[in-house]
């Protein structure tokens, strides 16, 4: 399995540089936002502490595990599938903050990608690193600023919303067609996937808007239910040692 995995670096080298570009800027970004907010307040704990990076190996490993549940959704093609491996991506964001929460998103990839390899080339491990932090990125930074019950909420919402959308234009610009392109298909087929569930899917932006928008809703309504539903009695035990 690690040669395979070896032997795929290999082969698409670029592709696997670029990904580490948007891990990195995405870091970045995360850096800068929880760096300025600890100055406004006063607060001189450093980003990285080491607690907080064995903290994040640990909720890493349970995102990656949770990786491996995923369920189909009756109308989407088979390809889409749900699983809750953000629920402790965001828990560990909102406990430690925004770079915990890029790093075990991160971290989580590289685990399952140690243990399950790639079928996808690394297109399908870049889709969920980028719309996963697409959901987990403004919802801590939201929380980070203001850590209350309801600002909570508001944060699970607007990372649901923005998840949402930045997870359908990625799929209509990039992910869809780079699929095709991998797996040697026309578009036309994998559109066709979705016209067999669902008759109304018929190009591209109706498989987006009919599949991959409910989706992405589902999920993250679920994840931002069970973080309200179970964070606070979690943040306790968590910042307890």
């Amino acid at each position: 399995m690690f040669s395979g995995l070896l032997t795929e670096l290999g082969k698409n080298l670029l592709f696997v540089l670029e990904f580490l570009a948007v891990v990195a800027l995405l870091f970045i970004v995360a850096y800068v936002v929880e760096k300025w907010e600890k100055k406004r307040n006063g607060n001189t704990e450093r980003v990285l502490s080491t607690r907080k990076i064995a903290m994040i190996g640990m909720f890493s490993a349970i995102a990656a595990v949770l990786m491996f549940f995923e369920v189909p959704m009756p109308f989407a093609p088979s390809f889409y599938k749900i699983d809750l491996s953000e629920l402790p991506v965001l828990i560990a964001a909102y406990a430690f903050g925004p770079v915990a929460g890029v790093l075990v998103e991160f971290v989580k990839i590289v685990l399952n990608l140690l243990t399950d390899s790639t079928t996808t080339a690394f297109v399908g491990e870049l889709a969920n690193f980028a719309v996963g932090c697409s959901f987990v990125l403004p919802a801590s930074i939201l929380y980070t600023f203001k850590k209350s019950k309801k600002q909570a909420l508001v944060s699970c919402v607007a990372g649901t919303l923005t998840m949402t959308v930045f997870g359908s234009a990625f799929n209509a610009v990039y992910l869809l067609p780079k699929f095709a392109e991998l797996y040697g298909m026309p578009l036309e087929a994998i559109v066709g996937m979705g016209t067999a569930i669902n008759p109304a899917i018929t190009d591209v932006s109706s498989l987006v808007l009919m599949a991959v928008v409910p989706l992405n809703l589902l999920k993250g309504s679920i994840v931002s239910l069970l973080t309200i539903l179970i964070y606070k009695k979690l943040s306790t035990i968590i910042k307890a040692h």
